[in-house]
């Protein structure tokens, strides 16, 4: 005899912004009688019709009186990266469960505050890294286990995105390393493209805090903004292993993000946003494929009700949440000079452009060097910083 669930009451906290995304998945969930919408928690109260589908759905800026007046057994958090920590704890402490966006914190201590209050009150964490949940990872794992491309010998990953000068003023934390003496740290590297960083480290094997042991960090900018827009990263892990991440917001032209494995004999590339995989080898043709992903909400979900494994705990961001220390403890960012950047001609919102910046994402995965070993004109090596 087959066992009827109710749908899990799911609080949004977050709704505006990246929180839309949230609101529709969850609304996908809702139509599948998976979950049900029970709160939204946010300063601005949505309207009518951005809540249309979701009958019953309660409105409160405060989260600890809402979970109580709900009874939600998930929060979805999708706020401003300092407020990360204190939200989640309130959530576990009244009983949900989180799916928590990333990054997930700002600093390491305050991911270690997170995670250790978390499991403290038993409340399950999921870090919104959505491309862990590509069923490419799996794939691109057994072909390394099999040999396809040989030893391996490193990975990259290059990010190459463009961003207008409004999206530095979306909101009061937007491009900061700080705000009012506290950590925010929205650099390229550490927002936008963390999901590079976190897949390229989860191919290496290296998802935990222990397994980095050096992180070198190039950072600049070319918008009038505290924190990078146009950084890398070369991460050598416990066994020796190299993983370099470059990344901009300055490129002439958006391109898919990818992780480049590169082997003995050949390469795997795979487009995380697409899940999509190349696979490249002495002796045979090029072979594509595409996989499918399962959504970490749904996960999550899953997780509470069958049991089945998280696929982004916070015990696997602990690598990534080295990284975002390395960053928030570099020096501040290298601001380029008027020479090395200019307004994009193309009709658009104003958006700066290094020139040259896109060919140096790419050379930085391909060749797993940081762009002053590249010959950035702009990028000198004693501008590198390693901890």
């Amino acid at each position: 005899m087959s066992t009827v669930r109710e749908p899990l009451p799911v609080v949004l906290v977050g709704a505006r912004g990246h929180g839309g995304h949230h609101l529709a998945n969850i609304a996908r969930l809702q139509r599948r009688g998976l979950v049900r919408l029970a709160g939204v928690c946010d300063v601005r109260p949505l309207g009518p019709q951005e809540l249309d589908g979701f009958p019953g759905a309660e409105q409160s800026p405060d989260l600890d009186s809402l979970l109580a007046s709900t009874g939600a057994r998930i929060a979805v958090v999708c706020t401003p990266i300092q407020t990360h920590t204190d939200l989640a704890l309130v959530a576990a402490r009244r009983g949900a469960h989180l799916l928590l966006e990333k990054p997930p914190a700002p600093s390491y201590a305050e991911f270690r505050r997170m995670a250790d209050g978390v499991a403290a009150a038993g409340a399950a964490c999921q870090i919104g890294f959505q491309a862990l949940g590509s069923h490419a990872l799996p794939a691109i794992r057994s072909l390394l286990d099999d040999g396809a491309i040989g030893d391996v010998r490193g990975i990259g990953a290059a990010g190459a995105w463009v961003r207008d000068e409004a999206y530095f003023r979306r909101s009061p934390w937007a491009g900061r390393r700080r705000l009012d003496g506290v950590d925010v740290v929205d650099g390229v590297l550490t927002n936008p493209l963390a999901h590079a960083v976190s897949t390229a480290l989860a191919l290496a094997g290296s998802t935990r805090a222990e397994d980095v042991a050096r992180v070198e960090t190039e950072l600049f900018r070319a918008n009038a903004v505290e924190s990078d827009d146009t950084s890398c990263v070369r991460v050598t892990t416990a066994r020796g292993g190299r993983v370099t991440v470059a990344a901009t917001l300055c490129a002439k032209a958006a391109a898919e993000p990818y992780v480049m494995v590169h082997g003995t004999r050949g390469r795997i590339t795979f487009w995380y946003k697409q899940d999509q995989v190349l696979l490249q080898r002495t002796g045979h043709g090029p072979e594509e494929s595409v996989h499918g992903r399962t959504d970490l909400l749904e996960n999550l979900v899953r997780h509470l009700t069958e049991g089945a494994a998280l696929l982004a705990p916070p015990e696997v961001c602990g690598a990534f949440m080295r990284v975002v220390e390395a960053v928030r403890t570099a020096p501040d960012p290298v601001e380029l000079p008027p020479s090395a950047w200019h307004f994009a001609q193309d009709g658009g919102a104003p958006r700066r452009v290094v020139p040259g910046v896109d060919a140096l994402v790419a050379a930085g995965a391909t060749s797993l060097r940081l762009y002053s070993e590249l010959g950035a004109p702009w990028a000198r090596p004693a501008e590198v910083a390693a901890s």
